[in-house]
């Protein structure tokens, strides 16, 4: 089992009064390239999910459950450890693309950041490393923007500069959140067809985080719903779109525009 998630909760501290919790018990599996979707909407958890996951939540937030990557429950590392596994077991694509880059840095640079301070390669081999994970995601003429700054990119670009920064290291378990939020449905399509193809050539598992479940229902091989913290329902993709269980499941494919249910062969809910 590459990832196992176990009785998860999460809470913040409030300046005055008792704390809040924000997730409430979340336990999925993920084996060894396998797709998660994890789907619902705004406010219901998600993100919180994939911060806990990479230990990147802030001070005010209590952690509790068990997150096993590899059988090792990283939960209670410290940061020091979190660090050496943040990019090289795991990696994230954030929602952003714009705020996650530097915009004061070229875009190949910051791919090859990483490379020379975690692989210790020279400057020309992190370059060439770069180029080849620019072309690895379907830059065009990656040779020439390499050098782009990310204000010299469009939405799409910049995603894909992204997801090669999170590869870049080679990780294992990559988690996209939200990775095609603000783009239009070509460009959606295009970022989904490149995930799904890193997870079966290279055999990384993904947690793919959306609001919109036909976005999920795209690539992802298991789904797990998400409604104000609570896990509401579970289990194979096909199975939530054309056999949903729950009201909120039936109303996230009732919301689904007719074109993207008929794609996905699922009848209106």
């Amino acid at each position: 089992m590459m990832l196992s998630v176990q009785d998860l909760r999460v809470s913040f501290a409030r300046a005055h009064g008792p704390a809040v919790e924000v997730v409430h018990g979340i336990s999925f599996d993920l084996e060894k390239g396998e797709t998660l979707g994890i789907v619902g909407e705004s406010g219901s958890g998600k993100s919180v999910l994939s911060l806990a996951t990479m230990g990147l939540l802030p001070r005010t937030a209590k952690v509790s459950g068990k997150i096993l990557l590899d059988g090792q429950d990283i939960l209670p590392l410290p940061e020091r450890d979190m660090c050496a596994l943040r990019g090289r077991k795991i990696g994230m694509i954030f929602q952003e693309p714009m705020t996650a880059l530097n915009p004061a840095m070229r875009v190949g640079a910051q791919i090859a950041e990483g490379l020379i301070l975690n692989k210790g390669l020279s400057k020309s081999a992190a370059r060439a490393e770069s180029l080849r994970l620019l072309e690895m995601v379907k830059i065009p003429r990656a040779p020439e923007r390499i050098d782009s700054f990310p204000h010299e990119m469009s939405g799409g670009q910049r995603q894909r500069v992204g997801i090669a920064i999170a590869l870049a290291l080679q990780p294992e378990l990559l988690i996209a959140d939200e990775p095609t939020t603000a783009l239009d449905v070509t460009v959606q399509a295009e970022i989904l067809d490149i995930l799904d193809d890193l997870v079966t050539d290279l055999g990384i598992s993904l947690i793919l985080i959306s609001h919109d479940l036909g976005v999920i229902g795209r690539i992802a091989d298991r789904t797990l719903v998400m409604y104000r913290g609570d896990p509401v329902e579970q289990g194979e993709t096909e199975q939530i779109l054309r056999r949903p269980t729950q009201d909120y499941t039936r109303k996230l494919i009732s919301a689904m525009p007719r074109r993207v249910r008929n794609s996905l062969g699922v009848q209106h809910a």
